[in-house]
């Protein structure tokens, strides 16, 4: 039973743009610089009926309308993030032909702006995905056929061992509930409110000392 190999390098395909010009102290100039490379990279999409923002719009609404707090919001909207770094869309030749670890990528790239509440769901998403395949059969029958093309490369089930490691992550339900909310933000037509409604949310969630 295949398990992930996080260990590729993929960093030279990362756009490293955006976690330089992060690099502000002010707060609501970090939001907006992420912010605006979301819009210029989140119009193409991945293997879905959405774009990737739209997917983005949509997580982050589930989030916000399931009462979650500032962090798990910024989770939500954020857990992509990867794919926009790594520019992986549908009109590449190469696409779903092999695993980037855009999640890994993501958290990454955010780690030095966002505590662990934030980033580690951000890295854990994919390995839930696997996580909720493997105990519920219903889960992986409810996937969109993106989500099963991509468990196909992503490491597929876990074993029982992985799944017994994964239960015992201090942020296992967070992950877990990132991923539910992944899986039904692929609404296509559905009006969802703008990125700029989250500025407070992804503020209030950043590193204080960053």
């Amino acid at each position: 039973m295949p398990t992930r190999d996080l260990s590729a390098n993929n960093t030279t395909l990362v756009n490293n743009s955006l976690v330089e010009v992060m690099k502000v102290p002010d707060n609501q100039q970090k939001v907006e610089r992420l912010f605006n490379f979301m819009f210029e990279k989140g119009l193409s999409f991945y293997d879905e009926v959405v774009t990737q923002l739209d997917h983005a719009l949509q997580a982050a609404e589930l989030a916000k309308k399931s009462n979650a707090d500032n962090h798990l919001i910024t989770s939500a909207l954020l857990h992509d993030l990867g794919h926009l770094l790594l520019n992986e869309h549908n009109t590449q030749d190469t696409f779903l032909a092999e695993d980037l670890n855009h999640e890994e990528i993501g958290a990454t790239s955010m780690a030095p702006f966002f505590p662990p509440l934030v980033t580690e769901p951000i890295r854990l998403h994919v390995d839930a995905k696997r996580y909720l395949c493997t105990v519920d059969q219903d889960y992986y029958n409810s996937l969109s056929q993106a989500s099963k093309n991509s468990f196909q490369v992503q490491g597929q089930y876990m074993s029982t061992k992985e799944v017994k490691f994964f239960e015992q992550n201090d942020h296992f339900e967070a992950a877990v509930q990132v991923r539910r909310w992944d899986d039904l933000a692929k609404a296509k037509d559905v009006t969802v409110a703008p990125l700029n409604t989250y500025q407070t949310y992804v503020s209030q969630s950043l590193l204080s000392t960053s």
